[in-house]
């Protein structure tokens, strides 16, 4: 007869403590595109691209259109959207800085009618999907079109005229006075503080792009306030201080909130510069919208970047890959993503080759530095232009993904969840603070390479592998994660 020794219970705990770190010790790396890959989506409000696809619509017709395209993105895979909720300085929002957007009913400063708050539904469905809302901003157009567009009597244009500058049929803020750094850091920071969103998005539209023969009339402003400078470095210090500024404005309010730009593709030519890219662009961002795209970088005053490379394979002045390339070897330590111009498909020969956009996930997945893609625009997704929701669905976002961390933002350690088992398939899962948890995932992993099987809400109490589609192979271990609101994961659990 065997006899059996009593173990104490603080040793016994001791053991399973161990033991249970021991078991979650396997983590998939940070640049496996199998796991991490941010897959967004830019949704335009500017003269309703997108949405929503008219003006004056009913309250119900606004948000049946936005559920829609986002089932629609959800899936065919993608895990961010990045909304236009201040197009022309104005807003999506209720706000007491800027009026009601035209876009939405038709007259600026109109609010819908009964009334409802269209971002406050838009980020609550957002992250019932499990996807991260970008709130993207316009900081210097003001108003889109001088003659067509509605302008309402406590627009900050009518308010301030002498904040703004009129270039072509447009309105723009004045990018040189402070009292313009100032108005755009109270909208960033109201919508930051009021606001459940993930990030903070700025688009390409820093000083306009050039109109042939026409200069931008600032020179006024210039004499006035040079700093010492040449007026075109004192055009890029301009764009400087504002991205400083809202990259400080942002982190101050929320820390783990996210700072993101989308520049133009081309930050210089080389045939300007020796760091600039191999490439022929008749504008650029540093010569012509001013924004100095390295050095914030450099500095640390964003936190993401997708440059919009709307251009194809092979075109002979900007090569799709000698441009992502090119910022795959400048992205300073930050989050990149590549913007993919979907916009383009099926309009010339090179967007009617169905193999184009696979050709570019594939590439910007072959690089070390990239992590992921954006498309311009929403619309684009609506007819399956070349199969390629299809293609997205059936090959390239067959699988979820998380959206990559940025560890400079994260804000706490996440706690592993408790996992019961009930049966073979069903587990009981809680973590100590539910609040703490964006959502969970369960990952699978073959001969330790990872992928994501499910993404679950922070609500989750039990899960059930078959009611997920997740059928158990031999050789494939499952677990079980939750992640933090800044995308930091937790010790992975096994789901034995």
């Amino acid at each position: 007869m065997y006899k059996f020794k009593l173990v104490p219970m603080r040793l016994l705990m001791s053991v399973l403590f161990i033991g249970f770190f021991l078991f979650t010790k396997a983590q998939p790396v940070f640049n496996d595109k199998n796991v991490f890959e941010f897959r967004g989506v830019w949704i335009a409000t500017v003269e309703n691209i997108d949405w929503p696809s008219k003006r004056g619509l009913s309250n119900q017709a606004q948000k049946e259109e936005f559920i829609t395209l986002l089932d629609r993105h959800q899936k065919n895979g993608m895990n961010a959207i990045i909304m236009q909720v201040r197009p022309s300085g104005d807003a999506f929002y209720p706000s007491t800085l800027e009026p009601w957007s035209e876009y939405l009913m038709g007259t600026q400063g109109l609010p819908p009618s009964p009334f409802y708050d269209p971002l406050e539904f838009m980020i609550k469905e957002t992250h019932k999907r499990g996807m991260e809302f970008h709130a993207w901003i316009n900081p210097y157009r003001a108003v889109f079109n001088v003659k067509k567009s509605s302008v309402a009597p406590s627009h900050i244009s009518k308010l301030h005229p002498e904040w703004f500058l009129t270039y072509g049929d447009k309105k723009y803020f004045n990018p040189g006075l402070p009292q313009v750094w100032q108005h755009t850091n109270r909208i960033v920071r109201d919508l930051v503080s009021r606001y459940d969103i993930d990030a903070i998005h700025m688009d390409d539209y820093f000083y306009p792009y050039r109109i042939a023969n026409k200069d931008f009339p600032d020179e006024k402003t210039y004499q006035q306030n040079k700093r010492g400078l040449n007026k075109e470095d004192w055009r890029r210090s301009n764009c400087d201080t504002i991205v400083k500024q809202l990259y400080a404005s942002i982190h101050q309010i929320k820390p783990g909130v996210q700072f993101g730009i989308s520049p133009f593709g081309i930050w210089r030519n080389k045939s300007k510069d020796p760091r600039g890219s191999d490439t022929k662009a008749g504008q650029t961002n540093y010569d012509d919208l001013y924004a100095d795209i390295l050095l914030w970088l450099e500095k640390g005053w964003v936190d993401y970047i997708a440059p919009q490379i709307y251009w194809e394979h092979g075109h002979p002045l900007a090569n799709y890959d000698t441009i992502i390339n090119w910022w795959d070897q400048n992205s300073y330590g930050k989050n990149l993503y590549i913007g993919h111009g979907m916009y383009k498909a099926g309009t010339n020969t090179p967007w009617r080759d169905k193999n184009e956009l696979p050709y570019q996930i594939k590439r910007v997945r072959s690089l070390k530095n990239t992590s992921g893609s954006a498309y311009f625009s929403s619309a684009s997704f609506n007819n399956n232009i070349n199969n390629w929701n299809d293609s997205l669905q059936k090959k390239y976002y067959q699988k979820p993904a998380l959206v990559p961390t940025m560890p400079w933002l994260v804000q706490y350690k996440v706690e592993a969840p408790i996992v019961n088992k009930q049966n073979s398939n069903s587990y009981q899962i809680q973590v100590k603070m539910v609040s703490s948890i964006k959502q969970y995932a369960i990952l699978e992993s073959t001969n330790n390479q990872f992928s994501v099987a499910a993404i679950l809400m922070p609500d989750s109490k039990m899960i059930n592998l078959n009611d997920l589609g997740i059928q158990k192979k031999t050789n494939t271990i499952y677990w079980l994660v939750a992640i933090g609101k800044q995308n930091q994961l937790s010790s992975l659990v096994a789901l034995n």
